[in-house]
């Protein structure tokens, strides 16, 4: 990877050498998502549909509005509608009106997706142990201030572009 960048890099020296530092966080998260996939795949379910039902089970009650679990997963509207709609008929969500604002959407998680993610998250956390063998706590977190700085640094030039963040 350095000796195909540094390549580039003599080729067009414009391009910074943090090209490759971005390289690196791609090719991180490609194989993350690899990872969890093939989790959830014995279970006919997807990443966005995970992150939702995580969503969910995290919120007081279970309950979110299909905003705001958009705000926290990072999916955008359009996908939401569909990932509901296969989490309703897997019997892991309900969705309907409220019952303070019947024209606002709610999704709450059932019973059976509590018990899924329950099942879940353990079977997971052995081989996430795994990822950060070796890191001092202190090195884990810098690694996160950093990444989240990245985070934020990213949603100010999306924002600039007037991307959706």
């Amino acid at each position: 990877m350095d000796e195909g960048i540094a390549g580039v890099r003599r080729a067009i020296p414009e391009v910074p050498a943090d090209v490759g530092l971005c390289r690196i966080l791609l090719l991180i998260s490609e194989r993350l998502q690899a990872e969890l996939e093939h989790k959830l795949r014995p279970h006919k379910l997807n990443d966005s549909e995970f992150r939702t039902l995580i969503a969910l089970f995290s919120r007081p009650g279970g309950t979110s509005t299909p905003g705001e679990v958009c705000l926290f997963t990072s999916i955008g509207v359009t996908n939401m509608t569909r990932i509901s709609n296969a989490l309703v008929k897997r019997g892991l969500i309900t969705r309907g009106p409220s019952a303070e604002d019947r024209r606002r959407v709610v999704m709450q998680i059932t019973p059976a997706g509590k018990r899924f993610v329950q099942k879940m998250l353990p079977s997971m956390l052995p081989r996430l142990k795994l990822l950060f063998d070796g890191f001092s706590n202190t090195e884990r977190s810098t690694l996160n201030h950093l990444l989240r700085k990245l985070a934020h640094n990213l949603s100010q030039l999306e924002h600039a572009a007037g991307d959706p963040p």
